[in-house]
């Protein structure tokens, strides 16, 4: 086999951290064995969820069909066997967060979002209590606020300064820096003092990695905000009080677990598909004994009771954390699985899969900043530490950017999504789920947000690009399985697509140290790849269309585009994918005539439909199919 000299350059930086030289498969092995779904698939959206492995399901399907699983709540064998790996996945995942069992407890949730809700609905919230957050933070994190201000609670949102390099100083504080956005109130609240108490308990809230960025908060964070040893212009008053700090560790986790016997944290929140891909549906709240004995829950269910009277007003609660806050029968059949998960996580080793992910991530990063036009403008504007030399333990795996061409104005990140799908590229665009981030660092304004909103914008639309400005960004992360040609055929299709140039530059240009910055005299014109040589409209969705050289523009794209779609008599929307002969019914648009012309091989009469304007055959109605409008 040819040597492949790119693949070579990278490892010669690269080749001590990427593709597990010391685990039992290198990553080669991996893709082979354990993911041959994927084919020519290059998956990049770990950070929304990674895969699992053919070995993993394979254990799992082995478990469940050898193990008779009952109930844990009732008291058979079968349940009591339940109940016994119930008790070790909590002490597996307690030991994956290096949380001691005297000091810690495991609360199993639906996942991070419910841990997150949690916390929120059942923390002892006065009038006096703050609850404060970075403004790097999922909007699972934003609606805790919801519960602090209907309390009567203030909400402030802060950036953190120098947070990825704490300084000790000698005067005891930390060279942190927090700044303070508008401190939100509600209602009565907005005109009482504020006077905490050592009976005030207030709320920290940060992600242990971006998910928008990929930047990681140093975990020392903790301690900062618990001893008050920090900067906060014109806010003396939030150091009063009992602070407790919540860690968001869904994206983290996956790579870079916080370890709590080091950085101790009141509670810790994680979703389990983030790190292993299967199973969905199951999460935990990792809290410490004292301040999860602080949280206050209303509902009680069965399991959480040790007595109860229906017509009485009676109830009694257990007394173990785990029984106290968790609701119902747990989801015990997919904890089961948990451990074949983690049973890869610990061949690999966190440390080696975190070192193998962020390889790719910062060989994308180099590349992408290293991108020129013929014209010499920088192609990609990257979100988070814009350094060529930046280190890995600064920035997790994950690669945020829009893309701008050669005058600089914006290219959409879904005219990047779109035809990165048409490529067989899978990454992800907009917000992603984190408005705090978004607008912080694509620099919009508090009057830009609300004219988005105005335009309409919503999450996972199509209006990327409005007032000149991007709405969101496009986003690549790596997992434990992302692979050198993963990143490489991303690469190219950024250059091939995006990137105007002269020629062709190597890869080796792309990964070197300075920019490239070709001659930009004598190119007034450059040799254009791709030609145009049909176009098909499809007026009906999942309906035949038909092809013309030439076709009108509308502000929705091409006019009459999948404009109509059939429903059923009980109103719902037909499609291929349930009605497969849809695809024999024949479409035509007649312009001069305005006529919408519809023909099936099973009716004898063609239907033809006015659709001159003033026409109105039925109301208007926008639809959502799979999300998209």
């Amino acid at each position: 086999m040819d040597a492949d000299p790119e693949k070579e350059r990278f490892l010669r930086e690269f080749g001590r951290d990427y593709g597990y030289p010391n685990a039992p498969k290198n990553i080669d092995e991996i893709r082979a064995t354990e993911f041959k779904r994927l084919n020519d698939v290059v998956y990049l959206d770990h950070a929304g969820a990674t895969l699992y492995s053919e070995s993993q399901m394979e254990d799992t399907f082995k478990d469940l069909s050898s193990t008779l699983y009952g109930n844990p709540h009732s008291q058979s064998n079968c349940s009591l066997t339940t109940n016994d790996i119930v008790g070790e996945a909590r002490r597996q995942i307690l030991s994956f967060f290096n949380a001691s069992p005297g000091e810690y407890k495991c609360i199993f949730t639906s996942g991070a979002t419910a841990a997150l809700k949690l916390v929120g609905e059942t923390f002892p919230w006065s009038s006096q209590s703050t609850f404060m957050y970075t403004m790097e933070n999922h909007n699972s994190v934003l609606g805790i606020r919801e519960y602090a201000l209907n309390k009567g609670a203030e909400a402030i949102a802060v950036d953190i300064e120098d947070v990825a390099d704490l300084d000790w100083r000698g005067d005891g504080k930390s060279a942190i820096k927090i700044i303070p956005h508008t401190v939100q109130r509600r209602g009565e609240a907005a005109w009482r003092e504020k006077e905490q108490t050592s009976s005030t308990y207030n709320l920290f809230a940060f992600p242990s990695e971006c998910n928008f960025s990929g930047l990681k908060f140093n975990l020392d964070l903790v301690n900062v905000i618990k001893e008050g040893s920090y900067e906060m212009p014109g806010a003396s008053l939030h150091r009063s009080g009992q602070w407790m700090v919540l860690i968001d560790a869904a994206k983290g986790s996956a790579t870079s677990p916080p370890d709590l016997s080091k950085h101790k944290a009141d509670f810790v929140v994680v979703s389990f598909y983030k790190l292993f891909g299967h199973p969905t549906g199951i999460g935990a709240l990792i809290a410490r004994n004292e301040p999860a004995k602080l949280l206050k829950k209303t509902y009680f269910s069965g399991g959480t009771v040790a007595a109860s009277i229906a017509d009485v007003d009676f109830h009694r609660r257990r007394d173990g954390i785990e029984e106290y806050l968790e609701d119902g029968s747990l989801a015990f059949l997919s904890i089961t699985s948990l451990r074949h998960g983690f049973k890869i996580l610990n061949a690999l080793t966190m440390s080696a899969i975190s070192r193998h992910a962020m390889s790719l991530a910062l060989y994308v990063r180099r590349a992408l900043l290293n991108l020129r036009h013929v014209n010499g403008n920088r192609v990609c504007t990257l979100y988070g530490l814009n350094d060529a030399k930046l280190s890995c333990k600064e920035m997790g795996p994950t690669v945020s950017f829009n893309l701008k061409r050669p005058d600089g104005s914006w290219f959409g990140y879904r005219e990047v999504e779109k035809l990165a799908t048409l490529s067989n590229i899978q990454l992800r665009t907009g917000c992603f789920c984190n408005p705090g981030a978004c607008a912080k660092h694509l620099g919009l304004s508090h009057s830009d947000l609300i004219s988005n909103i105005e335009a309409g914008h919503v999450c996972w639309d199509d209006n990327d690009i409005l007032n000149g400005k991007p709405t969101g960004a496009v986003r690549v992360s790596f997992g434990y399985m992302s692979t050198f040609e993963d990143a490489r055929k991303f690469l190219k299709f950024i250059e091939n697509s995006f990137v105007l140039l002269p020629s062709q530059p190597t890869f080796s240009d792309l990964f070197s140290a300075k920019p490239k910055h070709p001659a930009t005299e004598g190119f007034e014109r450059v040799t254009t790849k791709y030609f145009l040589r049909s176009i098909t409209i499809y007026p009906i969705k999942s309906c035949a269309g038909f092809s013309v050289q030439s076709w009108p523009l509308c502000s929705t794209g091409l006019l009459h585009d999948r404009e109509w779609l059939l429903k059923s008599l009980s109103g719902e929307i037909l499609t291929q994918k349930k009605v497969p002969e849809m695809g024999f019914i024949t479409t035509l648009v007649d312009l001069k005539l305005g006529l919408l012309i519809v023909e099936s091989p099973r009716c004898k009469k063609k239907l033809e439909i006015d659709i001159t304007a003033g026409q109105s055959i039925a109301e208007r109605q926008v639809m959502e199919i799979y999300s998209q409008r």
